[in-house]
């Protein structure tokens, strides 16, 4: 491909090598930091070289890269619990901080993987308990009622509304400032706490002293600054946080002092046996370690406790401007936002896994032709043009979310139809839907194929490898609105997990649902493993089903395809149940060459009908699947 133009404003570096042409380069989110350049194309016809065994000669790709997956931001003050129990601005936080994630309906540590920044339209999300939250439409938040998104967005998906609640601890409470009388009552607390030989305690008790060698004195009205102090010094001496639950164990005397300073601040607490226990769980805890500050960082964290705490929405508000927001990967997949719980992406590396990103090409960068309309209206209309087959998103996704906002598929379309060209779509974008009365109006004049990826039913399953993606019952229903026009839709069932979706069970309700949507044909194809994908496979599974990485290592080894023993023995699984369900593919259909099989066939109604076949499938390029 090449580009000419000039960039209109930008520096020099903000040019990828090789890509003259950019009008305007925009951050993105994903699992890196991914950039859209806007960019004038000079040709967006693309010749498929003549030793790709592909059964076609062109193909049509107006963005280059995938930003199909979702791309989750918050603002850069927002703060970020540690999995100390300290919190930072997320604009702060960097790769391998500990911060406080989920799992199993528990408060964890999990480490910082990734970190980037990005400019969206910004949404305000406003709590009950006054917590204030900027943040972009795609962010996802964990409510009694599950994930959801702050914003509907372009596809079907839970999104968040007033009078939800959400999963936390509630907003963050201020910390103490170290005035003087702050320091006096921490040196009191340390000192009638006990004594404690914790480094970080210990430093801070020094430190203190040598700042007020002349006030000691217990104050007979203590301020509020003292009484934070105090309750500190008297944490850090004799205080734990097991689970959540904090308790301070002290001689009868200090007992007095320190219930009455927590009530002082509005905390609630029962005593037993000279022991202090802080009702109200691991939210009051972390209240009572911010707003008083302790030093020993082993001592207040949460990690363990029960998410137990909803506070509900009160009003979401879309600011009407673009703003700078950032976002983290966790080794969970969340962390803990201004006090709820808060959805990181894995969708990058899933859609990696799942064949549905692009390759190295798009790692990073993803390229958006801007004139491409008027580019291939141009080329189309040469007398050099015999209008032959042209493939879209055998490369990348043209109805990916991009799509949404830049529109380029309705003319391209169009083009492609006013010309007498026959074309393709390869998708699992719901986006494609509102262009569905225009395919319809062009397949009255060419041959027009339709193909959808749909790998499982489980949403769950899917939430967790995919995120942000269109859910199975989106897909369904793309398909059985794309067959209501009248046109054909291919469906390719990738990629099968092994073990997870390749039950006799899981396929034949799969299958049953397609062929109710009125799929014209179905092609399954096990799990292809990547390099660079393996090593994000590997991590998830080993998160969320250790027991089947031997089984994954000895199906896989060292190579991208399963054992060809399983993919026989796919074949052999799928074979009845397509019977079974009216999809079983034509005798001596054309063409051949899926990845992973290389006598695989592509499904009747993907491609054009009554279009010769000029080559195979490339099987590096098919990367939708």
């Amino acid at each position: 491909m090449r580009w000419d133009g000039q960039k209109d404003g930008a520096a020099p570096q903000q040019a990828l090598p090789g890509l003259p042409g950019v009008v305007r380069s925009v951050r993105t989110p994903e699992f890196a930091d991914v950039v859209f350049h806007e960019v004038h194309a000079k040709s967006v016809l693309n010749k498929v070289p003549g030793s790709s065994p592909m059964p076609f000669k062109w193909t049509v790709n107006p963005y280059r890269g995938c930003s199909h997956g979702c791309t989750y931001c918050l603002a850069g003050d927002t703060p970020i619990l540690l999995a100390d129990g300290r919190t930072k601005p997320l604009v702060d936080v960097e790769v391998g901080d500990e911060v406080c994630g989920t799992k199993d309906g528990r408060y964890v540590r999990t480490t910082v993987l990734a970190h980037w920044r990005t400019v969206k339209l910004a949404y305000r999300v406003v709590l009950e308990d006054g917590t204030e939250l900027v943040t972009s439409g795609d962010h996802r938040f964990l409510s009694t009622d599950g994930w959801k998104h702050v914003s509907a967005g372009r596809c079907e998906r839970p999104r968040l509304a007033v009078g939800d609640r959400l999963v936390g601890v509630g907003g963050f409470a201020a910390g103490p400032e170290e005035t003087p009388d702050y320091r006096n009552g921490y040196l009191w607390g340390v000192v009638r706490g006990g004594l404690t030989t914790e480094p970080e305690a210990l430093d801070r008790a020094e430190r203190y002293a040598e700042a007020d060698r002349d006030r000691v004195e217990w104050p007979v009205a203590p301020r509020d600054d003292w009484t934070k102090g105090f309750l500190a010094g008297v944490f850090d001496a004799a205080g734990r946080c097991e689970d959540g639950v904090l308790r301070i164990r002290t001689d009868h005397p200090i007992v007095d002092a320190v219930v009455l300073g927590l009530k002082r601040l509005d905390f609630d607490c029962t005593v037993e046996d000279g022991v202090t226990r802080l009702r109200g769980g691991a939210a009051e805890a972390l209240r009572f370690c911010h707003t008083t500050d302790p030093a020993r960082s082993s001592a207040r964290t949460i990690t363990g406790a029960h998410l137990e705490t909803a506070i509900g929405v009160v009003a979401i508000k879309a600011l009407g401007e673009d703003r700078t927001l950032f976002d983290i990967t966790t080794g969970t997949g969340d962390f803990v936002a201004n006090g709820v719980v808060s959805h990181n992406c894995f969708a990058r590396n899933s859609h990696t896994y799942l064949d549905l990103d692009a390759g190295h090409d798009f790692d990073s960068q993803v390229v958006v032709k801007v004139n491409a309309v008027q580019v291939l209206t141009r080329q189309l209309r040469s007398t050099r043009w015999q209008r032959e087959h042209v493939a879209m998103g055998t490369n990348t996704d043209p109805y990916q979310r991009a799509e949404g906002r830049y529109r380029l598929m309705p003319g391209i379309i169009k083009a492609l139809a006013d010309s007498g060209t026959p074309f393709s779509i390869l998708t699992k974008g719901t986006i494609l839907a509102r262009d569905l009365p225009l395919l319809a109006e062009a397949a009255k004049s060419v041959p027009v194929g339709v193909g959808v990826s749909l790998a499982l039913l489980d949403r769950d399953l899917q939430h967790s490898l995919e995120p942000g993606t269109p859910s199975p019952q989106a897909r369904l229903d793309l398909i059985r609105r794309v067959r209501d026009a009248g046109l054909p839709c291919g469906v390719f069932v990738a990629p099968v997990l092994p073990a997870l979706t390749d039950s006799k069970e899981h396929l034949d309700a799969l299958l049953g649902q397609i062929a109710a949507a009125g799929a014209t044909g179905v092609t399954a194809l096990a799990l292809h493993l990547r390099p660079g994908t393996r090593e994000w496979f590997a991590h998830w599974l080993l998160r969320e089903h250790p027991d089947l990485l031997d089984g994954y290592r000895n199906l896989y080894g060292t190579g991208s395809y399963a054992d060809k023993r399983y993919r026989t023995w796919l074949t052999a699984r799928l074979k009845p149940l397509l019977r079974k369900h009216g999809l079983t593919p034509k005798p001596h259909r054309d063409p051949t060459g899926i990845p992973g099989d290389d006598n695989g066939r592509w499904p009747d109604g993907a491609l054009p009908a009554n279009i010769p076949t000029q080559r195979g499938i490339d099987r590096d390029q098919l990367t939708l699947l």
